[in-house]
């Protein structure tokens, strides 16, 4: 019998999952499996894959389907298709593990308060985590399951980092930078030396982690130096949805001049701003960069311009740039968006390849003098695997 993990990913109306032979270090070729329920709340759709992309589920839930009702039907499919597999364990990504979790924890009665509180600072993921155990629990109760944190990777970073130039009282309130995507931003970190060599990978690295959620992160000795988001996942590039860096006094505005409530202005900045607030078109970069809508371009152009200045901002707070990396949806798959950044970037000393942007990298720029620029795959889900192998073989 081969024991197995579960790594979960619940979002609003999706759980997105994948399940790993867990041994001392999970790996994609021990991937049996993967796939997701969308449309949870309405008729929910679960499919599955093996490793070579050969389809084992193809299946509608019942209407309504709640995210235990997901879950239910994911775990009765586990088990009806791989008999011999016992499943161990459980590992959430979970968005937002404030001051307290700097690195992955058990869940239990507490934890759950303790990211409960969290739910203001992350209100597009955070509840539906939560959702996510409450209904595993119900289950499957005697499963350990395990919360890696998105926020984690970035504790490295120092006071100076991290601080808002706010009364000391709301900085001891843990009013604070924390950073995203560090589950994305980890596992570059242990693959760099792989591309780029040992050497090179301890130097001065920006991470271009591009996707409807977007941020940047820029590394030394491959920790956390300097991110762009900060307090919430709001912060920073543009976004599908969200607004990315904004002016504070813009939310007063709304509220004084406007008389737009908190709830409203939290929607506006979440749910209708970003590459959709902009382009009114679509939040999707495939849809606007096939687009000949001039709004669409418009969009784009911002998108890019965000990237160069947060990309010159990071290089300055690292005392310079010896590799930028790109990664997520966006970062691997949008050669033009790769194209325009590298050649902003130009007055670092990137020497752009256009042949091998053009064909996916994995590096981008021409041998010689000057930092480098890459194409590296992110693999989230294999660093929460890997965490929740640590910690219950640890117990």
């Amino acid at each position: 019998m081969t024991d197995v993990i579960l790594v979960l990913n619940a979002g609003s109306s999706s759980i997105k999952f994948s399940v790993f032979a867990a041994h001392e270090q999970p790996s994609r070729q021990g991937l049996i499996c993967e796939g997701e329920c969308d449309g949870i709340g309405h008729r929910a759709h679960f499919v599955a894959h093996d490793q070579a992309e050969q389809a084992l589920a193809d299946q509608y839930l019942a209407e309504g389907a709640t995210h235990e009702d997901a879950l239910a039907a994911l775990l009765n499919w586990l088990e009806s298709h791989f008999r011999s597999d016992r499943l161990v364990a459980a590992g959430h990504r979970v968005v937002h593990g404030g001051a307290r979790y700097t690195a992955p924890v058990r869940i239990d009665a507490a934890v759950t308060a303790a990211l409960r509180e969290l739910i203001p600072l992350a209100p597009l993921h955070q509840p539906h985590h939560l959702a996510a155990i409450a209904a595993l629990a119900k289950l499957h109760p005697a499963l350990p399951q395990i919360a890696a944190f998105d926020t984690a990777f970035h504790h490295t970073q120092a006071p100076i980092a991290t601080a808002f130039a706010l009364p000391e009282e709301l900085t001891a309130q843990h009013i604070r930078r924390y950073g995203f995507h560090g589950l994305s931003y980890e596992y570059i970190a242990g693959v760099l030396p792989r591309f780029l060599g040992a050497e090179a990978a301890e130097g001065r690295i920006v991470v271009a982690h591009l996707g409807a959620g977007a941020s940047m992160c820029g590394m030394i000795r491959r920790q956390s130096v300097v991110t762009t988001m900060g307090f919430t996942a709001l912060d920073g590039l543009p976004m599908g949805r969200r607004c990315g860096n904004l002016d504070p006094g813009v939310v007063l505005y709304l509220m004084e001049e406007k008389g737009m409530t908190p709830g409203q202005i939290r929607d506006l900045l979440y749910n209708h701003s970003g590459l959709l607030g902009v382009s009114g078109i679509s939040d999707d970069m495939r849809t606007l960069q096939a687009s000949d809508d001039p709004r669409a371009a418009r969009a784009i152009d911002l998108f890019v311009y965000r990237i160069g200045r947060e990309l010159g901002s990071l290089a300055a707070a690292l005392g310079g740039l010896d590799a930028l990396v790109f990664t997520a949806g966006i970062g691997e798959h949008a050669v033009e968006i790769r194209r325009r950044v590298c050649l902003q970037a130009a007055w670092l000393g990137l020497r752009l390849d256009e042949a091998a942007n053009e064909e996916g990298g994995p590096r981008l720029t021409k041998p010689g003098g000057g930092p480098s620029a890459w194409v590296i795959p992110t693999d989230e889900d294999l660093m929460i695997a890997r965490h929740t192998w640590q910690l219950i073989s640890n117990t």
